[in-house]
């Protein structure tokens, strides 16, 4: 999951492991599409952090398709931070205090 180019906030990677483990213990392959899922949003992600819609303080949200996640981020100098890993049906605007 994590790259060179993408940094996770440590809460950001609990909320990964939670949701994959919650995949995993239902079906494998659930998990590994979820998986593959975040890795497709890392590249994307990663080669035009651009792309998606300005939010506040810099962040910005790109929506997995097949589940119901948003990975939430934001430029650094060096890098992309991945400020959370927030599913779309609980506690809005939650991770606004990693900020």
């Amino acid at each position: 999951m994590p790259t060179d180019a993408a940094e996770f906030h440590q809460e950001a990677t609990a909320e990964y492991d939670a949701a994959f483990d919650w995949y995993l213990e239902r079906s494998p392959d659930a998990a590994l599409k979820f998986d593959a899922e975040v890795d497709l949003a890392l590249a994307n992600i990663i080669a035009a952090p651009d792309r998606w819609a300005a939010g506040i303080r810099s962040t910005r949200r790109y929506l997995l398709r097949q589940f119901p996640f948003t990975l939430i981020y934001r430029e650094r100098a060096a890098n992309i931070q991945i400020i959370a890993v927030a599913h779309t049906s609980r506690k809005p605007g939650y991770w606004k205090q990693r900020l």
